[in-house]
């Protein structure tokens, strides 16, 4: 008799259980891709640990998500004035089916990535193409359309795409309350699985103990609650619905969004993985045929960082290979090296001190020595519904957390020169760096 269940085992999850319908899935080509993208780009050059891939990752989030699912639409967990709102509950409702959907959404929402990740994606696609609308494409082409179809009972591929990538990343696509909770479980700021499996999976596997947090009490305390009203004078614009927890995990929640405070300040914007990362995309730019990727499903499906990486080494030790100067800077760990980060006096004095301190090197030694890098993670409080302890009513996050409210935004602006002029520039810097900032400052006004 055929095995109706099969079981992955996974660092962060232990096990993860799978249908033979979602083995399918999971044995796709666009899916198996991801065996051969990694999570983090060339993050492993600073953390040798940070092999893992987008596959297992996706794995993860599948898990995960199903796991809130089960959560929020427990019968003894949905409020009454959000039952209404819900699918049929029970076996032969809809409900199985939107669990499904939601499972495979998780699975795929990470199949249209290029290689190597978010690196230099933005400049390496055409204008108005991203890794979103990428999968997009790939979920509800011909490829998926039929595992798809031959699935019992049927599922739809425009269901899962909706899920996948969410309203904010799906723009003139209508979605129902439903399908925006439904979607904001795998990509909410605040209890998105892929963050919760991303900060788990890549804190593991970095060897970094900042990205933990408890995320099964978290997860078990999950609820669907209706916004609360954000003005207290008026009550007309509260009544959606919304990922929201009881008041007694809010320490959880607090807990992740601190993860990834330091997640990204430690991890993600650690300054020698960004330049890393802007090499990368130098290289790419210079070996790629058009110089950048197409956004056709079917040749990505052949481009992963087997092929860029092998291209990557060949070019590092041929000076007449394309891209040579920047995979060798790669290869041979002889990145640009950090010359200047704006301090808050900088700041406060030229909001864009990185950039003009940048382009005044640019102009005093060549812009060929230099590079410039900026990110920046937004903080601040995150509003959710809490459902309170006492009363049982619903009041936002903002109004229940103080360390919500204060987590701050991360900004990394980074200027970086090529090791033979770092000497050079840096004393220059010093001479002229309070007049380059007081100029820009003179200028704006």
């Amino acid at each position: 008799m055929a095995k109706l269940e099969h079981e992955i085992r996974d660092p962060i999850h232990v096990f993860v259980r799978i249908t033979n319908e979602e083995r399918k899935v999971l044995n796709s080509k666009p899916i198996q891709r991801l065996r051969h993208i990694t999570q983090l780009a060339l993050t492993y050059l600073v953390y040798p640990g940070a092999t893992h891939k987008r596959f297992e990752h996706s794995v993860g989030v599948m898990h995960l998500a199903s796991s809130v699912f089960d959560v929020i639409t427990k019968p003894s967990a949905v409020k009454p004035d959000v039952k209404e709102l819900l699918p049929q509950l029970g076996d032969k409702g809809l409900l199985p089916y939107w669990r499904r959907v939601l499972r495979f959404a998780a699975l795929c929402h990470d199949v249209g990535h290029l290689p190597f990740s978010h690196a230099a994606e933005k400049e390496l696609l055409p204008q108005g193409e991203s890794h979103e609308t990428i999968t997009k494409k790939i979920i509800t082409g011909g490829q998926m359309q039929k595992i798809w179809s031959n699935i019992e009972p049927p599922i739809k591929a425009e269901d899962i795409a909706k899920i996948a990538i969410g309203p904010a990343k799906n723009p003139g696509v209508d979605y129902s309350r439903w399908e925006v909770l439904l979607s904001e479980i795998i990509t909410g700021d605040a209890f998105g699985v892929d963050r919760i499996d991303y900060l788990l999976r890549d804190s593991h596997h970095v060897g970094v103990p900042y990205g933990t947090f408890d995320h099964y009490r978290l997860i078990d305390n999950l609820r669907i609650l209706k916004e609360p009203p954000s003005d207290s004078d008026d009550t007309s614009n509260g009544g959606d619905i919304a990922l929201g927890m009881e008041e007694g995990a809010m320490h959880t929640a607090e807990a992740l969004l601190l993860a990834r405070y330091f997640m990204f300040s430690q991890l993600y914007y650690h300054r020698i993985r960004l330049i890393y990362d802007v090499h990368l995309g130098d290289f790419l730019k210079e070996w790629l045929p058009a110089g950048r990727f197409g956004a056709n499903p079917d040749d990505l499906m052949a481009s992963t960082d087997n092929e860029v990486g092998a291209a990557l080494w060949r070019a590092a030790f041929g000076k007449r290979r394309r891209g040579h100067a920047h995979a060798r800077r790669i290869v041979e760990h002889d990145h640009f090296k950090i010359l200047y980060q704006p301090t808050p006096e900088d700041r406060k004095a030229c909001p864009e001190a990185g950039e003009v301190v940048y382009k005044a090197l640019c102009r005093e030694f060549g812009e060929e020595y230099f590079k410039h890098a900026r990110k920046r993670m937004l903080g601040g409080a995150h509003d959710f519904p809490v459902l309170t302890k006492l009363d049982g009513e619903v009041s936002s996050s903002i109004a229940k957390s103080e360390v919500l409210q204060k987590i701050p935004s991360i900004s990394v602006d980074c200027v970086y020169s090529d090791p033979v002029v770092s000497a050079k520039a840096q004393e220059w810097l010093k001479e002229h760096r309070n007049e380059v900032l007081s100029q820009e400052e003179e200028g704006a006004a």
